[in-house]
């Protein structure tokens, strides 16, 4: 079964909008209908072959049998592209390799929280901190490709993919590098099934989950070290 859906306008006969015709006269506006007889579009690619090359934004999909707001981009070309628009904000959504480095890397000082007047420099080449609007999807596999940037800005430093952090702080498990996400209002949450790895030396990884997935933080670091999501999963996420 499969859904219907055309707009309704009231015009004159000379073609503007009227607010003048009679709601009893309404033809209805949507109407379930069989398999094969109808067609929802289950990607970009499917809205453009149905509706023609147009500009990007909005278009409900069709996921898994469930009915989910996709931003389409690069519609006006032949390889459009899915993204997730993050209504929690860049503020909820960022990654960050902390550029810091303790001046003894033995040391955990402050209780291993974050200070600027530490006995450090910064110097780390690979540190960064980026943002992220949106996200793009893989509407097949529902992986997040978290090195697509295209809606991201970096803010300082190099740019740093989605749901990555690192630092080269400390070796005595004393991370600062930090990564939010947060895929409030999606639709979507984070699969219990993604795993964090870390790479590099004394690499740490701390890894909180809130709201049943749909928001998740990490706190990753050594001497150097970041986390990634593990290669065997990617950033899965789930439908709710």
């Amino acid at each position: 079964m499969g859904v219907m859906q055309r707009s309704i306008y009231c015009l004159t006969t000379d073609g503007h909008f009227s607010n003048s015709c009679s709601t009893d006269l309404k033809p209805e506006g949507r109407r379930m209908c069989q398999a094969g007889k109808c067609e929802f579009p289950q990607s970009c690619t499917d809205v453009q072959r149905l509706k023609g090359f147009m500009e990007d934004g909005d278009h409900i999909l069709n996921i898994q049998g469930k009915r989910v707001k996709i931003y389409c981009a690069d519609m006006l070309t032949d390889s459009p592209r899915e993204y997730i628009t993050l209504t929690g904000g860049d503020s909820e959504n960022f990654s960050e390799v902390y550029g810091y480095r303790l001046h003894n890397p033995a040391e955990c000082p402050y209780n291993g929280s974050r200070r600027d007047d530490c006995q450090c420099r910064r110097d780390y080449l690979a540190a960064g901190y980026s943002t992220f609007r949106k996200v793009r999807l893989d509407v097949n596999t529902l992986q997040i490709i978290t090195t697509d940037l295209f809606f991201a800005q970096t803010l300082e430093g190099r740019p740093v993919p989605f749901a990555t952090a690192g630092d080269c702080y400390s070796a005595a498990r004393c991370p600062q590098g930090q990564f939010s996400i947060n895929l409030a209002g999606t639709g979507l949450r984070v699969s219990e099934s993604t795993r964090w790895i870390s790479q590099g030396n004394y690499a740490v990884v701390q890894i909180q989950r809130l709201m049943n997935g749909a928001k998740v933080t990490g706190k990753c670091g050594g001497y150097c070290g970041k986390c990634i999501p593990h290669s065997g999963t990617g950033l899965h996420v789930q439908l709710l």
